[in-house]
């Protein structure tokens, strides 16, 4: 890229990417908002999504750690509380590990990770290693999935409760909150990046870095996808609905 952006330009490339690439484009996430996903697929979705938002802190903690500005730290700190909460019990994984219990998981099992797919492991320990060691501006840019996750919570809240009786509203508590959150954070991060962002360089990498992690989403799906529905091999280690187990 060979000419400088407006903040305007490059957000349409930002939003650009979010068409072509997040992961609402994925069969399996198809398959799970409308309603085909069997009980033990929901429970190997919430599972593996549970990994990936227990380390979301994680990557907003380390991510505060480089940062030199104190506002910058007190503007990204909410973050941290959004999802581990002021107290126990409070915040965003807490509510995900209410869902994953709601659709029948153990505790335990789920805050131990326990049989969650080395495909997700691989993907979200990159996005979390991406965050530590990228240049800040890189790090900053791979949060703004959140451009585009509003929308797909709406289709995700309405589908599941139309076409999974074992699903509540409390289950899904966790998205009550998230999409003014998301537009929050999402306010902020757009405009680090257009503020710093000032050559086509920069503006190069910031996309490159939101592609990142759409494919670090869209790796997750893949790897449930082959899991639980097409071929249905699932690795050793990895959870094993009660229906492919033979249990009744």
């Amino acid at each position: 890229m060979s000419v400088l952006l407006s903040a305007s330009e490059l957000k349409e490339r930002l939003l650009a990417i979010g068409a072509a690439r997040y992961h609402d484009k994925h069969p399996f996430h198809r398959r799970l908002h409308e309603g085909r996903c069997s009980r033990g697929e929901v429970a190997a979705w919430a599972l593996n999504r549970y990994y990936y938002q227990s380390h979301i802190p994680i990557k907003d903690a380390a991510l505060i750690a480089r940062m030199d500005d104190a506002q910058m730290r007190r503007a990204w700190r909410q973050r941290l509380v959004d999802h581990d909460g002021a107290a126990p019990g409070e915040g965003g994984v807490a509510k995900w590990l209410h869902l994953a219990e709601g659709v029948g998981l153990k505790r335990e099992d789920v805050m131990a990770h326990r049989g969650v797919l080395a495909g997700t492991r691989f993907a979200v320990d990159a996005y979390v290693d991406f965050v530590r060691t990228k240049p800040l501006l890189d790090a900053v840019a791979s949060s703004l999935t959140e451009l585009f996750s509003p929308a797909i919570i709406q289709d995700r809240v309405q589908g599941m409760l139309r076409h999974y009786d074992f699903i509540t509203p409390e289950t899904l508590s966790y998205f009550t909150a998230r999409p003014e959150q998301a537009r929050r954070d999402v306010d902020y991060a757009l405009g680090y990046v257009a503020e710093h962002a000032r050559t086509p360089d920069r503006q190069q990498a910031v996309i490159a870095a939101l592609e990142f992690k759409c494919d670090v989403l869209w790796s997750m799906l893949d790897a449930l996808h082959y899991a639980y529905v097409e071929p249905g091999h699932i690795p050793p280690g990895a959870y094993v609905p009660p229906s492919a187990s033979g249990e009744t």
